[in-house]
């Protein structure tokens, strides 16, 4: 072997070594379950804790079931290691912004969880549609807001802004139904399964012991 081949050779080694280095180093800080990584989306991420990020439409009964079924499991399995925030997406159309103008609102004012478990539920079980003042008052109650400064807080805008910005976040995101996950702002869930969320979840929270 000549001068020429042995460079040859050792820079073909180098390269092989290096592409070997990045594959192992990927594999390492790989989570376990399936999901893909958001390019151009920030980490959201906090030690110790896993922010859930549901685009919904509280008028799409996917939505409501997956509500019902795996999110409050995963809520009440993980406790105050996960954090579920609904970000209102729209899909359905004919329907009025109010229930999400609500939910934004009862979320400022930090009853957003209750406020989305009493919106689900009037929507799909009650069968009611149209949130005038007189049902929103009831709800308020049950929910235990005071009416004037929520329907203040309606009056403002600022609700509806709110309600703009989820949508232009899911659009950036791509989101293309409902209901859709990403973790901690920039893993996208697809397979919506109970376990395979359980799965990444409990990945991260593992991954932040380690570190």
């Amino acid at each position: 072997m000549n001068v020429m081949q042995q460079r040859r050779a050792v820079l073909l080694f180098g390269i092989v070594f290096l592409y070997l280095s990045v594959v192992i180093v990927q594999a390492a800080n790989r989570l376990p379950g399936e999901y893909e990584v958001i390019k151009g989306e920030p980490s959201l991420h906090t030690p110790g804790k896993v922010l859930l990020l549901e685009f919904a439409d509280f008028y799409c009964p996917h939505c409501h079931l997956f509500e019902r079924v795996v999110t409050s499991k995963l809520t009440e399995e993980f406790g105050e290691r996960l954090e579920v925030r609904l970000i209102g997406f729209p899909v359905i159309r004919g329907k009025l912004p109010t229930a999400f103008e609500m939910y934004e609102q009862a979320r400022a004012m930090g009853k957003g969880s209750e406020m989305k478990s009493v919106l689900f539920r009037t929507i799909h079980k009650e069968q009611i549609h149209v949130l005038d003042r007189g049902l929103r008052s009831l709800l308020l109650r049950e929910v235990g807001l005071d009416a004037k400064t929520f329907e203040d807080g309606l009056a403002s805008g600022e609700p509806y802004k709110a309600l703009e910005q989820g949508i232009a976040w899911g659009l950036r995101v791509q989101v293309k139904h409902t209901p859709t996950v990403v973790l901690d702002g920039n893993l996208r869930v697809s397979n919506l399964d109970i376990d395979n969320l359980r799965t990444v979840i409990n990945g991260i929270l593992e991954k932040d012991k380690k570190t």
